[in-house]
């Protein structure tokens, strides 16, 4: 192929550039040899600099994060059923396999709604867990979350719409503003999690279910002045006032 025109190899070479964003001037030059073209390298990298054709600098990928409908640090659980609060915590069975614990709690008492262990937990997962939880216990005013890919999906948001409940996301790499649900993820791993062998995912969710049920009916909670979730989700129903007096 006779050498072409220069606005036409311009041309050419914008349009390889804009197809291989990612492709500096040599691999440009061995695009357009492959195309017949008899150019010199050195021809290709002066053209590439006078139409800055350069390759950028790699940006560091942006974590998804959530659309609050309501600033986290301002939301503090009055009543319950107010603030539900979701995280996961890891383990694994005997054989290396991972295990995947999403915990939900109520933030105003303190009650475990969830301890869902599965080797792998989805957003739409995370939806069929909440539909459960909400056919029993009603649907939370709000629901604070960390800004994990589960948690942003579309499945949680269409969610949070329809069922009119607001979400709060926590800021990326601030634990702290889930603070209740982190200080539940610490106890399950401190009482459950590093002190026994799964040997197989079913033996975990029973568990997982075993202390659930243990710690919110037996195990006394410092800030409920010493009463079990439960016990103070009963006293709250027949007396709100003194129930939360004696808890703070």
């Amino acid at each position: 192929m006779p050498p072409v025109p220069e606005q036409q190899l311009r041309a050419r070479l914008r349009q390889l550039a804009k197809d291989n964003p990612r492709y500096g001037y040599r691999r440009l030059h061995a695009l357009l040899t492959r195309e017949g073209h008899v150019v010199n390298h050195k021809r290709v990298q002066r053209l590439c600099r006078d139409e800055g054709l350069r390759v950028r600098v790699s940006r560091r990928k942006r974590a998804r994060v959530g659309e609050s409908t309501t600033p986290g640090d301002r939301l503090r659980a009055a009543f319950p059923n107010h603030v539900w609060a979701a995280d996961f915590a890891f383990d694994q069975t005997a054989d290396a396999r991972v295990l995947k614990v999403l915990t939900i709690t109520d933030e105003f008492t303190k009650t475990a709604l969830a301890i869902e262990v599965e080797r792998s937990i989805t957003g739409d997962h995370l939806v069929r867990v909440l539909d459960r939880l909400t056919a029993v216990h009603g649907y939370p005013q709000y629901i604070r979350m960390d800004n994990g890919p589960e948690m942003t999906c579309n499945a949680i948001a269409d969610w949070c719409r329809f069922s009119s409940t607001g979400s709060v996301f926590i800021e990326p790499g601030s634990p702290w503003q889930n603070a209740f649900v982190e200080s539940f993820n610490g106890k399950l791993r401190d009482e459950l999690l590093a002190i026994e062998v799964f040997h197989s995912l079913l033996e975990a969710k029973v568990m997982a279910e075993d202390y659930r049920q243990h710690y919110n009916t037996y195990r006394p909670h410092s800030s409920l002045g010493y009463r079990t979730p439960s016990e103070f989700t009963l006293d709250w129903n027949t007396n709100p006032g003194l129930a939360k007096t004696l808890a703070y």
